[in-house]
């Protein structure tokens, strides 16, 4: 059906074609990983926050208190902020939780 010659030629522009495939791929696997490397730094980031959560809820209340002894001794409206922010909180939270659903 084809001469020899063009199945010859055809077989080296496949060649080359492949090899051309492979250094375009080799050429976006390396932009895709100099890409990632700040979203995997922002992963790690958050999933250390997110290990962190419990303690920073516990050391909140102890820490609000002492800033409003140190920062702000003469502002009384810190005191009940400090008070009622957990219950606001947590409403904001369930309303956020409704909206989502």
């Amino acid at each position: 059906m084809y001469p020899q010659r063009e199945l010859s030629r055809l077989a080296l522009h496949k060649v080359s074609l492949r090899r051309k495939i492979g250094l375009r791929r080799a050429s976006c696997q390396r932009a895709v990983e100099r890409l990632s490397r700040p979203l995997d730094w922002f992963d790690r980031v958050v999933a250390f926050a997110a290990r962190l959560a419990p303690l920073t809820q516990l050391a909140a209340w102890p820490l609000g208190l002492l800033l409003q002894r140190v920062v702000s001794p003469r502002l009384k409206f810190l005191g009940p902020v400090l008070r009622w922010a957990p219950h606001i909180l947590g409403a904001l939270r369930g309303l956020a939780a409704r909206t989502k659903a």
